[in-house]
């Protein structure tokens, strides 16, 4: 048994959670030939989840994320913090 503490990064976890469900829809949306990104923004700027396909459970998978924690991860990732 180890005798040290550990360090979870509970954020971290999350964002790779996110990432993992946003690239599934991603493939999803290409799968069944839907533009991806402007199905996404689409979806992020209405929170309709009817611009996401049920491919894959796509739509079951992203309605799983709050859409702020999205767009905080989206921003994070693209400003690389």
């Amino acid at each position: 048994m180890d005798d040290y503490t550990r360090k979870f990064s509970i954020a971290v976890d999350k964002d790779e959670e996110i990432y993992q469900i946003l690239s599934t829809v991603y493939r999803a949306l290409e799968e069944k030939g839907y533009n991806p990104i402007n199905q996404i923004v689409g979806y992020i700027l209405s929170e309709d989840p009817t611009y996401i396909t049920n491919h894959m459970g796509a739509r079951t998978l992203i309605r799983k994320i709050d859409r702020d924690e999205l767009l905080q991860v989206l921003v994070r990732r693209y400003l690389n913090q």
